[in-house]
């Protein structure tokens, strides 16, 4: 399938060369057409089709606006922490900004296909058990990927919030084995600030136990 049938297929859940060419200034990447042909879209017509309805098919773009890097750190630095100077932003947490995955991970110039809405049926379950039960042609996104297409899918939509409440399981992890997860902008609760979460899950390890008191 060619990108403008794509186009047509996807409507709102298309960012592709153009829509980032438009958006590119706020979100500090390079306009796409700097960096070469467009790569085809990989996927099937079957399987573009069968996505359509519930998927966000994106570019990837590798690098900043500078020639860097577009990892984690990169887009925090650019969009910032501080929801009361501008907004969409990341919250504001750094724990992670030493982490490989937030640090040296980036997107290929490729096209992407992630799922626009959390499937209610994953809701609350071990993130190991869903990922031994996802289809072999699927897995967990990267974390970069997840908040590349949060904020590209923001501004590109006049400010329609992907998994507004919502956390997500990644395909990263930390230096401890701890499995990563992104997004919820707003705090149902109302307690903390508007922005992009990364967070990790904390599994449990030999050295965690019990010293109980005795009373």
């Amino acid at each position: 399938m060619d990108i403008k049938e794509a186009k047509k297929l996807f409507g709102k859940n298309f960012v592709g060369p153009e829509e980032l060419g438009t958006i590119s200034s706020r979100l500090g990447i390079p306009s796409p057409a700097s960096l070469g042909p467009t790569p085809k879209v990989s996927f099937s017509s079957t399987v573009l089709k069968k996505a359509a309805a519930d998927h966000i098919l994106i570019l990837g773009i590798p690098t900043d606006a500078k020639g860097g890097r577009l990892t984690l750190g990169a887009m925090r630095a650019f969009l910032g922490v501080d929801p009361s100077k501008s907004e969409p932003c990341f919250y504001n947490q750094d724990w992670y900004l030493k982490e490989p995955f937030a640090s040296e991970r980036t997107l290929d110039y490729k096209w992407y296909l992630i799922k626009r809405n959390v499937a209610d049926e994953t809701r609350a379950m071990d993130p190991l058990d869903l990922e031994k039960d996802l289809d072999k042609s699927a897995r967990f996104p990267s974390a970069i990927l997840t908040a590349f297409t949060f904020f590209a899918y923001h501004f590109v939509n006049g400010g329609e919030t992907l998994w507004k409440n919502d956390f997500i399981w990644c395909d990263d992890k930390d230096l401890n084995g701890d499995r990563i997860y992104t997004g919820r902008y707003v705090d149902p609760k109302g307690i903390n600030k508007n922005g992009f979460n990364v967070h990790r899950h904390l599994s449990l390890k030999e050295n965690y136990g019990a010293a109980p008191e005795v009373v």
